[in-house]
C-alpha cells in the first residue's frame, strides 16, 4: 500500500485521516506544519501528499509553490473544509490531482481512499 504525508494543523483531522488510511493498509507520516510537511516530503518520500490549504505558518498553496518550484512531483490531494473556485483552479495549476471536502467521512472518505489508490499506484 501507499506511503501517505498528512499535512495539516489540526491534529484532530490528522488522526481522523491517519486511522482511515491505515485502517485501509496505508503507512501514514504526520506533519502540523506547511515547513514540517516540505521536510517529510523531501525526506521520507511519499507516494501521495494529503494537504490542508488553512495552516498559521504557510498555506497549502504556499506549500505546493514550494514542492513544485523543488521538482517534487508527488501527487498532491487537498483536503479542506472550504475552497473557493480560483483556489481550486491555482492549486490545479500548481499540481494538485485532487480535492476533498471535509469532514472526511462518508462519500469524502470513499473519495480520498480512491485518490490516494489511483494515484499510489
Amino acid at each position: 500500500m501507499a506511503r501517505v504525508l498528512i499535512i495539516d494543523d489540526s491534529g484532530f483531522q490528522r488522526s481522523v485521516i491517519r486511522m482511515m488510511l491505515q485502517k485501509d493498509g496505508h503507512e501514514t507520516i504526520e506533519a502540523p506544519t506547511g515547513t514540517e510537511g516540505i521536510a517529510a516530503a523531501r525526506t521520507k518520500s511519499p507516494q501521495v501528499i494529503l494537504l490542508d490549504l488553512l495552516m498559521p505558518d504557510m498555506t497549502g498553496v504556499e506549500v505546493l509553490k514550494t514542492l513544485r518550484a523543488e521538482n517534487n512531483t508527488t501527487p498532491v490531494v487537498v483536503v479542506t473544509a472550504d475552497i473557493q473556485e480560483t483556489t481550486r483552479k491555482e492549486c490545479m495549476n500548481l499540481g494538485a490531482v485532487g480535492f476533498v471536502n471535509k469532514p472526511v467521512k462518508g462519500d469524502n472518505l470513499a473519495h480520498l481512499l480512491k485518490l490516494v489508490k489511483l494515484y499510489s499506484a
